[in-house]
């Protein structure tokens, strides 16, 4: 079966200068790597006429599918739309479905006063060469062109509009006029143990893996994911093939296993949590509450983590989580003996089963040469039991708390399995 293959063009002088983050490929990409479509390029543009039309010729040489984002708003900025009339050979005309959708959204859902303004209204001119699809999330509608047997979507740079045409309109549009393979993904995600570690443990593994599966290294902050790739003809047959070889990846990474699922630390904590009817809460201070908000992104988490107290400074770890000073003065707040206190008072002021502390030097500055930057306490505890680890961490701020972010809530993982 031939693999259909898409590339994606962002437009924007926002996103080669780095003052907007391009999260809509990413999406893009998820989605129609989910019906079998392989992404094989992504491709940034700025608001320049004769860039766009190279990326259209060019992208439309290699995939089948070119999705463009980007450049369709009300103002003399956005030139995607004039650009496409021309690189298909259409002109623009008024589509009244489109006008009477733009009214009804200004008249009815946005409430704006007085009558629709002409720039509005030319959110309704489209080529005449395109197929409208209906954009239920906002005035710009998306198109669909064809052109020597290739199929062009544009959308709207706006995420939520674009991810409701992507989801309604253009994947069922491509499941309708493509028959495509199976692309299936298996996924171990590891903390502890670096990339090349890994790539040691499975040295002997990796070069016996079929032509048809890939292994890929994917590292992030404190952890790897491995991910294995096969496409099939069915999901059936992908699923058969892969398995095996899943099944023994996982036996070889045992000892830093965290899930065979791509999902992050929060939802693994979470399973458990909900498994076993448990609660939790954090109490942080280098990382500013950070862990909570990685734990509050789960949907859900209302019925497990009861809450979080940041205690940055060194009073509220005395008034709020009766740490004593005399720990403070004698040992400092980045210490083993502060962040079992803290888990102590965490457990009596916000009642949870579990409570998970960090405290620690994210830097730049901060550091001294007994504790440098980078050094960070956890502890993880319940009524009974509190455990401590400490962290040497070396790089910037930002990492250093995601990092911190990663390990801890790993720490709690192990000690809630380990401390039923």
């Amino acid at each position: 079966m031939k693999q259909i293959t898409a590339s994606i063009i962002t437009i924007g002088d926002e996103l080669l200068i780095g003052q907007t983050i391009d999260t809509n490929s990413a999406f893009i990409a998820q989605e129609l790597n989910k019906i079998g479509v392989w992404v094989k390029r992504r491709v940034a543009v700025g608001d320049n006429e004769s860039d766009i039309w190279q990326a259209l010729d060019d992208e439309g040489k290699i995939t089948d599918i070119i999705i463009i984002t980007g450049g369709l708003g009300p103002t003399a900025d956005d030139i995607t739309k004039p650009l496409l009339c021309k690189y298909f050979g259409g002109k623009l005309i008024l589509n009244h479905e489109v006008l009477a959708h733009v009214t009804y959204l200004f008249e009815k859902v946005y409430r704006r006063p007085g009558p629709l303004m002409e720039a509005n209204k030319k959110q309704a001119e489209v080529p005449d060469v395109c197929t409208v699809l209906h954009n239920a999330r906002g005035t710009a509608p998306g198109m669909m062109f064809h052109k020597d047997g290739k199929v062009f979507f544009s959308l709207p740079g706006v995420p939520h509009e674009m991810k409701g045409l992507i989801l309604n309109e253009v994947l069922p549009v491509i499941q309708n006029q493509f028959k495509m393979p199976a692309i299936l993904h298996r996924t171990a995600f590891t903390v502890g143990a670096g990339e090349t570690m890994l790539a040691e443990m499975l040295k002997e593994f990796e070069p016996a893996l079929p032509a048809s599966i890939k292994l890929a290294y994917l590292p992030s902050y404190g952890m790897v994911k491995l991910r294995l790739t096969t496409i099939a003809v069915t999901n059936e047959a992908g699923e058969k093939e892969i398995e095996p070889y899943f099944e023994k990846l996982q036996e070889l990474v045992m000892e830093y296993l965290v899930t065979n699922k791509d999902e992050g630390l929060e939802n693994v904590v979470a399973d458990i949590l909900k498994q076993k009817a448990k609660t939790m809460c954090t109490a942080e201070s280098c990382t500013g509450g950070y862990i909570a908000h990685r734990i509050t992104s789960v949907p859900g988490s209302s019925a497990y983590f009861l809450g979080s107290i940041i205690s940055y400074a060194n009073s509220v770890k005395e008034n709020l989580l009766h740490v004593s000073p005399h720990t403070l003065s004698i040992k400092g707040a980045v210490s083993r003996e502060t962040v079992t206190e803290m888990v102590a008072g965490a457990l009596y002021k916000l009642k949870t089963d579990y409570a998970l502390a960090v405290s620690g030097i994210m830097g730049p500055g901060g550091g001294s040469e007994e504790k440098p930057v980078g050094t960070v306490w956890i502890a993880a505890g319940n009524k009974e039991k509190t455990e401590t680890t400490r962290l040497n961490l070396r790089f910037d701020r930002n990492r250093n708390i995601e990092m911190t972010a990663t390990y801890a809530l790993n720490f709690l993982r192990k000690f809630i399995l380990n401390n039923p």
